[in-house]
């Protein structure tokens, strides 16, 4: 066999560049999205069944839904819409609920344009809603795992004797003082000499007596303060519409005397 020295070598390997970005997770259609999550449930309705959809919810609550935006939204949407009956059923008059976010100027009562983001909602409820749905999840998991867990009930009474009517009244409050004109959704400035922006107020709420918070910003002297601005007292079974009213009033004086 005789080589020749003079045969040029092959050229050097050089991987194949990929001329544009490839398919992603994220690229996926939301209604994909919703149709794989929803799959997940398509079992029989039998005891071992039913613990197995137990078992989905609670991944789904802490795993699969922080995977990317488009799965949380999937997710939320399958969660909420499998615990709103038990939810419910925890609300105990004169409280009533409105837990599930609105984009439309008609729950506002006024005009102003909302531009809430997609995920976190001005409906300060979802966030009770959705700590509930984390809670009872993994509640229901760790009681099918062992007879000796119990159900830890004070968990869900903070949520529901304290938390839901406050924030509840918030989202009241949102609703009559946009109508009286006392509230605004825009964050800057924080208040006008017509309006506070909604941000900054928060609601202190017990049986008896609730209360309307500014919070004021941080400077570089100063922390950030918190001022009750509006106090009223209530009846233990008075509806939390009444309060609301009370307070959005009571705004509108607050800020009429500042004027």
């Amino acid at each position: 066999m005789i080589l020749q020295d003079d045969k040029l070598a092959p050229p050097p390997y050089t991987p194949r560049r990929r001329t544009g970005n490839g398919p992603k997770l994220s690229d996926l259609p939301s209604s994909l999205l919703l149709q794989i999550v929803e799959s997940m449930f398509l079992v029989e309705h039998t005891e071992d069944g039913l613990y197995e959809q137990r078992r989905t919810l609670y991944w789904l609550t802490t795993g699969l839904r922080l995977v990317n935006r488009g799965f949380y939204v999937a997710c939320m949407h399958t969660l909420r819409s499998t615990y709103l009956e038990s939810y419910f059923a925890r609300i105990k008059p004169p409280y009533t609920s409105d837990p599930f976010p609105f984009s439309s100027t008609e729950a506002t009562g006024s005009t102003e344009s909302i531009k809430a983001p997609p995920i976190r909602s001005l409906q300060r409820e979802t966030e009770v809603f959705d700590l509930f749905i984390a809670l009872k999840a993994r509640e229901d998991v760790w009681l099918d795992d062992t007879m000796l867990h119990l159900e830890k009930e004070d968990s869900f009474n903070d949520l529901f004797a304290v938390i839901q009517p406050r924030r509840r009244l918030e989202d009241l409050l949102r609703y009559y003082g946009l109508r009286y004109g006392s509230v605004t959704l825009s964050e800057s400035p924080y208040h006008t000499q017509k309006a506070v922006s909604l941000s900054r107020l928060s609601i202190s709420f017990s049986q008896r007596k609730v209360g309307l918070v500014l919070y004021t910003p941080a400077t570089r002297t100063s922390r950030q303060q918190k001022t009750v601005i509006v106090e009223c007292t209530r009846d233990k079974d008075e509806q939390l519409e009444v309060a609301a009213k009370k307070l959005a009033k009571g705004l509108c004086q607050w800020i009429a005397y500042r004027r």
